[in-house]
């Protein structure tokens, strides 16, 4: 792995912009109703975070691309869902995730407009929770004065813990800085961790689709 991590912390450092446009896009596509249950954007965001301390990527900007991306996806989901009020829930392709789109409605039902704040940090709801808040009515000025802060609570929640972490390894474990190994550490862990979180989710929610088939009766 590490021979595949040198040149890739090698090329970001040279093309630096190549980097943010691809935390932008990750921070936007995770916001996207379907898109956001597939597409990494978290991790993605939690890896690159690990390049910040070595000077390949700048803290502001990082945060800037990941902030940016998100107030963009989760405002375009919500207008579709405020143009279209429910109708957008039954049509193609959220009619494929039922289970989500119940379990996000539940979930602002629940928590009513914080559920706005509190669905940044639970995916895969948090893909489809603004255009859900959308097509249940909710106003845009209260959309936004709940979502634009919990955005700027999220960013810095994604980025920090591997600036942190790195400078940790390399600050108090003695790990030289020259040989990017708190990058390896930080950037394998995060990768290793989402895929193992994936395969948990996946397996839980295979055994909870079984459950309810068994529980049906036959005709």
């Amino acid at each position: 792995m590490t021979s595949f991590l040198d040149p890739f912390i090698a090329f970001v450092s040279a093309h630096a912009w190549l980097a943010y446009l691809t935390l932008f896009l990750a921070a936007l596509l995770e916001a996207v109703p379907v898109v956001g249950s597939v597409v990494p954007g978290s991790t993605i965001i939690l890896a690159l975070s690990a390049l910040i301390p070595g000077g390949e990527l700048k803290l502001g900007w990082v945060l800037l691309a990941a902030a940016t991306g998100a107030v963009l996806g989760d405002g375009s989901a919500y207008w579709i869902g405020h143009r279209q009020q429910r109708e957008i829930l039954n049509t193609w392709p959220l009619t494929n995730y039922p289970r989500v789109v119940e379990e996000s409605e539940s979930f602002f039902h629940r928590f009513g407009t914080w559920a706005v704040f509190f669905a940044r940090f639970v995916p895969p709801i948090r893909a489809f929770v603004p255009v859900t808040a959308g097509a249940l009515g909710m106003p845009p000025a209260r959309f936004y004065a709940i979502n634009i802060p919990a955005i700027l609570v999220w960013a810095p929640a994604h980025v920090l813990p591997g600036v942190l972490a790195v400078s940790a390894l390399h600050e108090y474990a003695g790990l030289p800085h020259h040989a990017h190994v708190g990058k390896h550490i930080w950037i394998l862990a995060v990768t290793g961790g989402a895929i193992i979180l994936a395969l948990a989710i996946w397996i839980i929610r295979r055994r909870q689709g079984s459950g309810v088939a068994a529980a049906k009766p036959r005709p």
